[in-house]
């Protein structure tokens, strides 16, 4: 199966359990590999024979922007039911990563991967 990546979409957002995660926001990274058939568009050269990634970018902003979650979990699996409904796509996997999460110690970030 072909697939189109897209890769640490930078996102600012209020999603966390914590209050001030809520009130302050923090940053977000975004993965998003999605499956699909591309014989058709790496032939014809045409837009309309794939999914625009453009507008998957602006989808993913659009929720993020749009909703507070207090789980990276169900921020993806939002993201996840939303590209699934691009007729094109049969899988998508997304990965959403928070790197200032609110715990003590030192790590690059915190991920959540679904694949649906």
């Amino acid at each position: 199966m072909d697939k189109i990546i897209i890769k640490n979409m930078r996102l600012y957002g209020y999603h966390g359990v914590l209050e001030e995660e809520k009130r302050i926001g923090q940053k977000f990274f975004v993965d998003l590999e999605i499956y699909l058939d591309l014989e058709k568009a790496s032939m014809s050269d045409n837009l309309n024979d794939t999914v625009n990634y453009a507008k998957i970018y602006e989808k993913v902003e659009f929720i993020n922007r749009n909703q507070k979650y207090d789980l990276i979990e169900k921020f993806a699996g939002d993201i996840a039911k939303e590209i699934l409904k691009y007729d094109k796509v049969k899988n998508v996997r997304v990965t959403v990563k928070k790197p200032e999460v609110p715990i003590p110690g030192q790590l690059d970030y915190v991920a959540v991967e679904i694949y649906r």
